[in-house]
């Protein structure tokens, strides 16, 4: 079969990597790297804002033979710029690396069988070899072994496309790659979920940092800054004036600024993280000698030590006299920054020492992962959609009346779109405003020292040059874990306790959509960082994007549901073969149904029957389970009294608000609802002690309460 016109050119290696993909404004594809470089870089067609800058770069140099490069330059230009209509698209450039290392991984196998790299020499025995290599590799889960499969097969439906060829034969006679590695596609998302009080914390102490201490953060933040600026000022008019006269002012600036802070009561500033490393250390607090922070007494006197080292006050005789001096008159004050620190309404006392310009940088990381927590989080955003957030991406619109307020997010969505994304917006709540509005403080200095980028995720603090947060996210979310603890709590009690394997819970941003999809669905009742309502969180963000195909997040919570609804099930079966009853109508009906599920087990105890036939077995009661505050519904529609109520209904889903759970047979009641019960019951009798209620009203009450009395009567007491 002849090649194309293109391949066959002699300046193939010339040609640009990116021949057809969409570019980032201001780059042109005569700048783009040809296939030819030894290294390509495909920064200018990647879009997502998350995208790790290793993944942005393919090295040929890793490639020890010539061969074996040259294949490579050719497989991955043709992924990247030949579509394949039923077969494969164009490769997104954010997967390179990943065709990289596949194909990388089978080039150097047939290399070591044949010596050199030809495909034209490849059989269907190589082929076959290979795949068992991989099968034997218990390192390598059967969907990986999929995936390094499916790049031999790319190698023979792309072969018009190599300037080579490509394989002669379909491999394994056209089974699917997946097939061959003996993996079954498996729905449910492996993604752990935060277990509950993990994420309590975490978004607690989130709420905080947004609610409370960035105030004082983004305060210090401008002070540094007009600090900065007086002393680039005054810097410029004294440049002139002989180091004599120079040295004179700032020391009289220095006695200024020190004879204020005796008039305020405070000592002579020293490092915060000194403070902070000592109070954590084995060592102890009492062996670390306290040190001066002369960065902020320079930074009064306008003495800027790092470009002229010569003028640093640790080396002037006269400034160190002074300073001592100073110390011993006044003491010492941790941070030294003027800006005062809020007090923490839990504590009564200020949420931290002075800043210092370490600490102030510290506790704006800080502070920026915490506004990401509570945007990933709350919102149910992935993480390429939270990081594509820029200043001004929210917007607030309010009802006709000017009282209910719509919170409204613009970003955009990456998975399964074209490379550029599609624009879209998210309906939010509040609290994900108010990170907002703190992240766009955060972020608006920043792009100006920057150089206008309107992210609303700037990198911080990154020694790889980074200018975006990007993966540094994950890092820097553990980081926040483990500072909570430092700053809050202590190694004995953390603040974000342990996983359930004893080690501190490892955070990834795809935790947080996975865990609140799985809340909102099975936990709608329940509350998150003592406030909000995951009924109140699910109706902002159904609202919205969600509540269409866009993004999937519907998909999401009802894949969920589903998994909770089973997990739930399997919960009662293991309650009921320990001896609980169930409460409510259903009761006796539900019961009936788990115990023929135990007798079909045969004798294997509870906690060691197999859980995979149980599922199956139960997988048809668990579809009608729904869970609610005062019973759960295994719901009948044609029993359903809530469904008798309304004229117009959906027959697939109960109406939880109209929900009957002492009249209805759908109903179940069981311990897990005993607190809402007793909640009522002290509610109905702190009514009855009012004086002013009618005998009529006094007589309903009573009525109530016997019916509670007799719900919390009939609660199995021997359930947790």
């Amino acid at each position: 079969m002849t090649a194309p016109a293109h391949v066959r050119a002699l300046a193939f290696d010339d040609r640009p990597v990116l021949a057809s993909a969409p570019l980032k404004p201001g780059y042109t594809r005569e700048e783009l790297s040809r296939v030819g470089d030894p290294s390509w870089d495909l920064g200018p067609a990647i879009f997502r804002e998350n995208t790790q800058r290793t993944q942005m770069m393919v090295h040929f140099d890793l490639l020890e033979h010539a061969d074996m490069q040259a294949a490579m330059r050719a497989y991955l230009y043709a992924r990247l710029n030949v579509d394949l209509p039923g077969y494969a698209p164009k490769l997104p450039p954010t997967c390179i690396r990943h065709a990289f290392d596949r194909a990388r991984r089978f080039f150097a196998f047939v290399r070591l069988k044949l010596k050199r790299l030809d495909l034209a020499r490849i059989d269907p025995a190589l082929v076959d070899a290979y795949a068992r290599h991989l099968r034997d590799d218990l390192a390598l889960l059967p969907e990986v072994v999929g995936q390094h499969l499916q790049s031999v097969s790319h190698l023979y439906h792309y072969r018009d496309h190599l300037p080579n060829g490509g394989l002669a034969f379909e491999p394994w006679a056209g089974q699917a790659p997946a097939r061959v590695a003996g993996h079954r596609y498996v729905v449910e998302n492996r993604t752990p979920r935060f277990p509950e009080n993990v994420i309590a914390a975490l978004l607690a102490w989130s709420l905080r940092y947004v609610s409370i201490f960035a105030y004082d953060i983004l305060a210090a933040r401008e002070a540094l800054d007009r600090l900065e600026a007086r002393r680039t000022r005054l810097l410029a008019i004294e440049r002139r004036l002989p180091n004599s006269e120079r040295r004179r002012r700032q020391h009289a600036r220095l006695e200024r600024h020190l004879a204020r802070r005796a008039r305020q009561g405070r000592g002579v500033p020293i490092w915060g993280m000194q403070i902070w490393a000592a109070k954590n250390s084995n060592v102890g607090a009492q062996k670390a000698t306290p040190t001066i922070n002369y960065h902020l007494l320079e930074l009064h006197a306008c003495v800027d030590a790092a470009a002229e080292p010569a003028m640093s006050f640790r080396i002037d005789r006269r400034s160190r006299a002074i300073i001592a001096a100073a110390v011993a008159n006044l003491g010492v004050e941790t941070g030294g920054m003027d800006t005062p620190i809020s007090i923490d309404p839990d504590s009564g006392q200020p949420w931290c020492a002075r800043f210092d310009v370490k600490t102030l940088a510290r506790e704006e990381q800080m502070l920026q992962v915490a506004a990401y927590i509570v945007c990933a989080y709350l919102t149910g955003m992935r993480d390429s959609e939270v990081q594509a957030m820029r200043l001004g991406c929210l917007s607030i619109e309010r009802s006709e009346d000017g009282l209910l307020e719509r919170f409204r997010i613009r970003s955009t969505i990456y998975k399964r779109r074209a490379t550029t994304g599609e624009a879209a917006s998210w309906v939010t709540i509040e609290p994900v405003a108010d990170a907002i509005a703190v992240l766009e403080r955060l972020a608006s200095a920043r792009s100006t020292r920057s150089g206008g980028s309107d992210t609303l995720w700037p990198a911080l603090r990154s020694s790889s040059g980074r200018t975006h947060l990007s993966v540094d996210v994950i890092r820097h979310l553990n980081a926040f874990r483990d500072h909570v603890t430092t700053a809050f709590g202590s190694a004995d009690m953390p603040i974000v306790p342990a996983g359930p394997d004893g080690k501190p819970w490892h955070i990834t941003p795809r935790q947080f959509r996975r865990t609140i999809a799985w809340h909102i669905a099975n936990r709608p009742f329940g509350t998150i960082a003592g406030m909000i309502q995951y009924k109140h969180a699910s109706v902002a963000a159904f609202d919205g994007y969600s509540g269409t195909s866009r993004s999937g997040f519907r998909a999401e919570v009802e894949a969920e549901r589903q998994l909770g609804q089973l997990d739930d099930l399997l919960d009662y079966f293991d309650r009921r073969r320990g001896g609980a009853s169930l409460g409510g109508p259903a009761g006796p009906r539900i019961a009936r149904t788990l115990d023929e599920a135990a007798d079909a087990l045969g004798p294997l105890p509870a906690m060691i029957a197999d859980r995979a036939r149980l599922r199956v077995m139960l997988a048809s009661v668990a579809r009608t389970l729904h869970v609610g505050q005062l019973a759960d519904c295994f719901f009948d529609p044609a029993t359903a009294l809530c469904l008798k109520r309304v004229t117009t209904r959906d027959p697939s889903q109960p109406l939880t608000a109209l929900c009957e759970p002492t009249r209805c047979p759908n109903a179940c009641i069981t311990a897990r609802h005993r607190p809402a019960w007793e909640r009522a019951a002290v509610d109905a009798k702190s009514h009855l002690r009012e004086r002013r209620i009618s005998d009529l009203q006094r007589q309903a009450l009573r009525n109530e309460l016997d019916r509670l009395n007799a719900v919390i009567a009939g609660i199995d007491p021997r359930e947790p």
